[in-house]
């Protein structure tokens, strides 16, 4: 059994190089920019910040700024966070015995004693900056290395596929889903990918007649390169291979900019769309993954090279700004909740209403990152089997 679980987890890669590396690469860039929004937000509103620490736990290195904030790398590289005057822990909770006693000089730098609004500002900065960092990110790579795309044209369609059953053939050009242009095989691959068992209405070009077909993906289990399993819902084709079909689109920087805003929500509706899809039980949660699955694609991602590992950041930013944004007290959104009834009340929860709903956040995400972690040792032993 020992065996078995070690040499579950020696697929993991080739040691730190291999995957440590690009996991602390990625996760570092992610981290800071999320802790940097709510810096730079509590700057600008005059609260003072005491501490802005990449990962928890004992102080590696550190240094204090000009302003007295402390910098610092801190020894478990899973997170961060920003501590501001007033706080009692890294969770931003307060002590009323401590508020009550602040000077008056004090509580103007004081996070809890500013306005709802400005607290509400420098919370949400966070996954407004992680959103912000994936734009960029995606805008960057479009405006240096162009818009890469094959058209949607079928080169084969599979027997007994949801393609064949619809009607499509070899040759078919399909230009848009559900009324929703399509101007690559990509497109439609996304769309297909996330609507397993649900009609689509296909708009196809035939020669010189366009028709109208319905076509009802099914769910598949498919492999990538390295090995992941993925369940996605396919048609059953695939694109026509001739270099008139494929082309890389030189893009100007404002039209990157706009690409990059359309693929960070696409990342943002895909999470949402599983999310919705494993509560109404469409989709399964064993995809759901923790810094094990984290630390391994990035190590797997880094054997393209340094710009997908680019791209693999700009999507985990946009899922961390996401999960940060969900209504759970410790998470940003959970903070947000608390003021958006503080705004409607006209005072702040009780100390002791806020206390229990912490220990509730903290109860759903300690319960998250041990079933995260199980599917990730699940999935180790999966590919090892």
């Amino acid at each position: 059994m020992v065996d078995f679980f070690l040499s579950g987890f020696s697929t993991l890669g080739n040691g730190v190089v291999g995957y440590v590396v690009p996991f602390l690469f990625v996760l570092t860039i992610v981290v800071f920019f999320h802790e940097l929004g709510h810096f730079l937000v509590a700057r600008w509103t005059g609260v003072k910040v005491l501490t802005f620490s990449i990962g928890f736990g004992p102080e590696l290195i550190g240094f204090n700024d000009r302003r007295g904030t402390r910098w610092k790398l801190s020894a478990i590289p899973l997170g961060g966070y920003v501590k501001f005057f007033g706080d009692e822990s890294e969770a931003s909770t307060p002590s009323a015995s401590a508020l009550a006693k602040m000077s008056d000089e004090d509580r103007k730098v004081s996070f809890h004693h500013k306005g709802v609004l400005a607290r509400a500002a420098i919370v949400a900065a966070g996954p407004i900056a992680n959103f912000l960092l994936a734009i960029v990110i995606f805008a960057s790579l479009f405006t240096f290395f162009g818009k890469p795309s094959a058209s949607a044209r079928v080169d084969t369609v599979q027997a007994d596929s949801a393609a064949a059953a619809a009607g499509i053939q070899p040759g078919d050009l399909i230009t848009a889903i559900d009324g929703a242009a399509i101007e690559s095989f990509s497109d439609m691959q996304r769309i297909v990918s996330t609507r397993a068992g649900q009609a689509l209405t296909l708009a196809v070009k035939r020669g010189n007649t366009n028709l109208e077909l319905r076509a009802t993906p099914n769910l598949r289990e498919i492999k990538d390169n390295f090995g992941n399993t993925h369940r996605i819902g396919v048609l059953g084709i695939t694109r026509a291979s001739s270099p008139e079909d494929a082309a890389n689109t030189k893009v100007d920087p404002v039209t990157a900019l706009g690409l990059g805003v359309k693929e960070t929500w696409f990342v943002v509706d895909r999470t949402l769309a599983y999310i919705g899809g494993v509560f109404a039980g469409r989709e399964a949660a064993d995809q759901i993954g923790g810094p094990i699955r984290i630390a391994q694609i990035s190590g797997q991602v880094s054997t393209i090279g340094l710009t997908a590992l680019i791209h693999l950041a700009a999507v985990l930013s946009v899922s961390i700004g996401l999960l940060n944004l969900f209504p759970v007290p410790l998470l940003d959104g959970g903070h947000l909740l608390y003021y958006a009834v503080e705004a409607i009340r006209g005072r702040p929860l009780s100390e002791r209403a806020q206390e229990m709903g912490f220990r509730v956040g903290l109860a759903l995400v300690l319960m998250l990152m041990i079933f995260a972690t199980y599917n990730d040792i699940l999935h180790i032993f999966r590919a090892t089997s």
